[in-house]
């Protein structure tokens, strides 16, 4: 493979870093950015999964002392009952509810999906969507702190994270908007957020290891996607916190700006 090969792959590892954990989708922005390269791995849904991947240790790293304390919490719960671990004990139990239905409906609706996962005009659309949801919660505050959250909140999120199983729609954006809606302080709404990220990222790397494994040439695009996954990984790292800094902030009109922009530029022109 050669260098020009490397450097693209390289590129949309920075990408896939930059744009997963704010609200722009990380997705959408690969396939613009492949599209308007016009590179040649636009099909290449494994390097899209290894680059995930590396977004995936940035955030495990992030928030690794916080995720040690809920796991330990929650079987300190489970053999003591004690109370000072019962608040992690259901946050842990709020992750999984709040994960359970994206991945429902990312079984079913996987074949849809991926029909339309090519389509530049969609993912236009999509942020445009995300444009409107963004502006609609750019002033919200909210109260509620992690300890205050409830299942049917958690539920509530977890349905509007399925809403980004669809091309160009954020992740990261879907949830935050799906929590302030719920009365999430803006902090919380950030961390529940990329605690849900964790368990999906989890199960799109397990679906995908059987076509990674497959894939024709692989020794050949060792190099290439093993770059990508660290230039992801670290890049995503510092715009997570970025992103965390934001929040706290309450600047997420930017991020709809940038949406509405860019959406009509893509339907325009793409």
């Amino acid at each position: 493979m050669n260098i020009i090969k490397v450097i693209q792959y390289v590129f949309l590892g920075i990408i896939q870093g930059f744009t997963e954990p704010i609200p722009i989708s990380s997705s959408g922005h690969l396939l613009i950015f492949k599209k308007l390269f016009n590179f040649d791995m636009l099909n290449d849904i494994n390097f899209e999964i290894v680059v995930n991947f590396g977004s995936f240790l940035a955030i495990l790293f992030l928030y690794r002392k916080e995720i040690i304390k809920i796991i330990s919490d929650f079987f300190g719960f489970v053999k003591t009952k004690k109370d000072t671990y019962k608040e992690n004990y259901k946050y842990a139990w709020l992750i999984v509810i709040g994960t359970i239905p994206a991945g429902i409906f990312g079984i079913i609706l996987k074949d849809k999906i991926d029909a339309i996962s090519n389509n530049v005009k969609l993912v236009g659309l999509a942020l445009l969507i995300t444009s409107l949801a963004l502006f609609l919660i750019k002033d919200m505050k909210g109260k509620k702190e992690k300890k205050e959250i409830t299942y049917l909140d958690a539920l509530t999120v977890g349905l509007f994270q399925v809403i980004a199983l669809f091309p160009g729609i954020s992740r990261s954006g879907s949830t935050v908007v799906g929590a302030m809606t719920r009365d999430f302080k803006r902090q919380t709404a950030v961390n529940y957020s990329f605690m849900l990220y964790l368990p999906i990222s989890v199960a799109t790397m397990i679906l995908g290891i059987k076509d990674l494994i497959n894939t024709p040439n692989i020794s050949n695009l060792f190099l290439p996607y093993m770059l990508g996954m660290i230039t992801s990984m670290i890049v995503t790292y510092f715009s997570a916190k970025w992103f965390i800094n934001i929040m706290k902030k309450g600047k997420l009109g930017y991020f709809s700006i940038y949406c509405l922009v860019v959406g009509i530029l893509v339907i325009l022109f793409l």
